[in-house]
């Protein structure tokens, strides 16, 4: 029943995209602070990035949807959080595709599975989504199976299509994942993303998106080709981003998140997604400590901060957020940790269950 009725819901939605965009719209993804990003759509609610996920998400008021891309073998764009499928999708139990499993090193981390790099749009299409968190997040399953795998032009679309519905114009922030390795394998991603985008008309500062990534180099590359703005990932503190370590660089993630490592950044990004504990570690009991200077250092450095990521099962929250139910998937107070995060100043938030942000950031119409 829940799975017609959702289905029903998309193919509705999809019809509306081919209404043209209003000139004129209520408002616009970044007229309202902090900013609700929707982390792989609503993806605590739906399997993450599927059309239903991102749909949700709208109507729970996100003012932008947050899809991973990855490339297929014939250079199509689509919407995963890695390259390895099996995590997300049917493809373990397709017989028709048992011979493509394989063992890949992916710049000296070894990994087994499916890749969307060995497979065509078509038969990336024959594909089911999956829950990625089954554990956590049971209920999610109950849609398994209902949703294809989306290509990022059918995102566009969605969204294009909803904002007639909503009378406001959505964002679109999208994350090159492994933008390295899939240049180094002939799939460049960075070109892909951009003439997308401006094939739909996104174009220029103002235009209602974010391009991100956790590496360096294609952010700069990306600021040579478009003026979207752009914004740097931030791993943990001792890590390096990808394209740094193969090139043998000492730059970690850590000595970007300086004062004066931000005002590098700045040069090439508009904004910043930093793991949280950037802006408020946690202490040994796991409860949230005191706030660093981060926000204030990026601010001075003329960079949003729009960290990551929020989640309202248990497994996630600081200790005094918890709710008693010891389950994994138990739901506890994300509502105490997002006021903690907003008195910091943060602009904005990436977030699986986008309503709990909409409810208590200051409403806009």
């Amino acid at each position: 029943m829940w799975t017609s009725v959702v289905l029903c819901f998309i193919s509705v939605i999809l019809v509306t995209s081919a209404v043209p965009s209003l000139k004129y719209l209520r408002r616009g993804p970044d007229d309202c602070e902090p900013v609700i990003v929707a982390h792989r759509g609503a993806s605590g609610y739906i399997p993450e990035h599927t059309l239903g996920a991102y749909a949700l998400s709208i109507t729970l008021g996100a003012d932008y949807v947050e899809p991973d891309l990855v490339m297929t073998k014939d250079g199509h764009l689509i919407a995963r959080h890695e390259n390895k499928l099996d995590i997300t999708t049917d493809v373990a139990e397709r017989p028709e595709f048992a011979d493509r499993y394989r063992t890949l090193s992916l710049f000296g981390i070894e990994m087994s599975g499916w890749f969307s790099e060995d497979f065509t749009l078509a038969e990336i299409k024959t594909l089911k989504s999956i829950e990625a968190f089954p554990k956590t997040r049971p209920g999610n399953t109950r849609l398994n199976g209902a949703f294809e795998v989306p290509t990022f032009q059918e995102i566009i679309d969605l969204v294009k299509g909803m904002e007639i519905s909503e009378n406001r114009t959505i964002g679109i922030y999208p994350e090159l994942k492994y933008g390295s390795y899939f240049q180094h394998i002939g799939l460049p991603m960075e070109k892909a993303v951009v003439d997308v985008f401006h094939k739909n008309g996104y174009i220029g500062r103002d235009a209602p998106a974010y391009i991100q990534s956790f590496e360096i180099n294609n952010l700069k590359e990306l600021k040579k080709i478009t003026d979207i703005r752009l914004l740097q990932l931030f791993g943990r503190k001792g890590g390096q981003p990808l394209d740094q370590m193969l090139l043998g660089t000492s730059i970690t993630y850590g000595d970007m998140a300086t004062p004066e490592g931000l005002v590098e950044v700045a040069k090439y990004a508009d904004a910043v997604g930093p793991d949280k504990s950037y802006i408020i570690p946690r202490d040994a009991q796991n409860r949230l400590d005191k706030p660093t200077s981060f926000v204030n250092d990026a601010h001075a450095a003329g960079l949003k901060v729009h960290p990551y990521t929020f989640r309202a099962e248990n497994t996630y929250l600081p200790a005094e957020y918890r709710s008693e139910d010891p389950s994994e998937s138990a739901i506890g107070n994300l509502y105490g940790e997002l006021e903690a995060f907003m008195a910091t100043g943060v602009d904005g938030f990436f977030v699986d269950q986008p309503d709990y942000l909409y409810r208590i950031r200051k409403q806009c119409f």
